[in-house]
């Protein structure tokens, strides 16, 4: 199994519960396993600012999926989960990008791995730095990265964990 880093994100609705049930979508398909998620982080939003903040969160996944068929799921839950697409960083519901895949490098019209702006981006380094602080990226880890970015270069506002498992009642 490979492991693969997911950024998650959305406005738009119940953003926690939003991001929650994505996670148990992505957990619950064949040849894939979530084992761990940041905390959620509110940030202003990028592009088009003129909407509501975004929640963000990153989840490490192990999968036996190879990179398309991981992306082709990421887009069926963003459509299950109500996401549509008018406009280039508008709102939505929620957004799953593949940002990391253990042992790829690919680039082409569907889809870049290494994700190719995440480096640029507080709202991905800093949750990726929660789960792989020495992961590298263009060969420096992830967490100077987010040292570079100083305290009010991130603009991530750390909201907690995001408890999205079904607790399991005591027998």
């Amino acid at each position: 199994m490979s492991e693969v880093f997911i950024g998650l994100g959305g406005n738009l609705g119940d953003r926690e519960a939003l991001m929650a049930e994505a996670l148990r979508r992505l957990d619950a398909t064949p040849g894939v396993k979530v084992v761990a998620v940041s905390s959620l982080y509110e940030t202003k939003p990028v592009g088009l600012t003129q909407q509501p903040d975004f929640l963000n969160l990153v989840a490490k996944l192990k999968t036996e999926l190879p990179p398309y068929a991981l992306l082709n799921t990421c887009l069926r839950v963003e459509t299950e989960l109500g996401r549509e697409r008018r406009e280039r960083w508008g709102p939505r519901t929620v957004d799953l990008d593949v940002l990391w895949c253990e042992g790829v490098a690919q680039a082409d019209e569907k889809l870049t791995i290494p994700h190719p702006r995440m480096h640029e981006r507080a709202f991905v380094l800093v949750p990726l730095a929660e789960l792989a602080p020495k992961l590298k990226l263009d060969g420096v880890p992830v967490a100077e990265l987010v040292g570079a970015l100083g305290e009010e270069g991130s603009g991530v506002r750390k909201k907690g964990a995001l408890f999205w498992r079904e607790s399991k009642k005591a027998e």
